[in-house]
């Protein structure tokens, strides 16, 4: 393990961890990050496995160049198709002392806390929902609980053209929760499971039973990173405290700002970030 403490690396594939990073910077704020989104070759979804693997553990590599001894997937499709990959065949090999986290598992190991009837609806995007990672991750921790998902393709493209406020949103959010709802009556926790969709938390409630309880993940990756940091000592100790961020983008940076600043609700100024490959 390095003994130089750098900062926590959050990566993404497009913006959407901004949102997860918004809620782990308010929980954790006296730590130092590094922010990278390879908007450049977004979205990740629709590519294949091999794809969305070398794109992700190569941002990873950037990450751990910059000194980050901790990096954190914000992504659910990287966490879905690549995290596992990272964890068990390159992190031995090329980093045995550095992390790399994903943002399902915080999720999945908690839902059946919630959910009485044990009928728990996803709402992802279409590669998520085909990975089955919700799926497999949730019957590890609660085998008894069924898993309805739905893919909201049209979600994404509303929050980053910043259409999730306006009247044309609520046409495709009643339109997913209609169809995640009609696949079960007794649905009674729905996680959000894409990192756009906090950006349309307040139309989903407004059309979502009142008997249903909805799931962000920021709050919920937050608090788990906290535990983990608590519970591996030797990791938090590498992990630089100065309260600092860095935004890096591997498109525009005048573009990443200006996108950005709509997920975290403040300016910001990023680097460009060029990838070889």
């Amino acid at each position: 393990m390095s003994t130089k403490p750098a900062p926590i690396g959050i990566f993404d594939s497009g913006y959407g961890g901004l949102t997860v990073f918004r809620d782990i910077r308010a929980k954790l704020p006296q730590y130092d990050y590094i922010y990278l989104g390879d908007n450049a070759r977004a979205p990740y979804g629709p590519r294949d496995f091999d794809t969305i693997y070398h794109y992700t553990v190569e941002c990873v590599r950037h990450l751990f160049d910059m000194g980050c001894q901790l990096v954190v997937l914000a992504c659910n499709t990287a966490s879905a198709k690549a995290l596992r990959t990272i964890q068990q065949q390159d992190l031995p090999k090329i980093a045995p002392d550095r992390r790399v986290l994903g943002v399902i598992r915080p999720t999945t190991e908690i839902v059946g806390d919630f959910s009485k009837t044990k009928h728990v609806g996803v709402l992802a995007t279409r590669g998520t929902v085909v990975s089955q990672s919700y799926v497999i991750e949730i019957e590890k921790f609660f085998p008894e609980i069924k898993v309805f998902q739905q893919a909201c393709p049209m979600w994404v493209p509303l929050v980053e053209n910043n259409e999730h406020e306006s009247e044309g949103a609520d046409y495709f959010v009643k339109k997913y929760l209609g169809e995640l709802l009609a696949q079960s009556s007794q649905i009674d926790t729905v996680v959000l499971g894409c990192t756009h969709y906090p950006l349309l938390e307040k139309k989903i409630k407004q059309y979502l039973p009142p008997s249903v309880l909805l799931l962000s993940q920021g709050e919920i990756v937050a608090k788990s990173l906290s535990e983990y940091l608590h519970r591996h000592p030797e990791i938090e100790d590498v992990c630089s405290k100065g309260g600092s961020v860095e935004y890096y983008t591997t498109e525009s940076a005048e573009d990443f700002d200006r996108k950005a600043a709509i997920f975290l609700g403040h300016e910001l100024r990023s680097n460009h970030l060029a990838l070889s490959t």
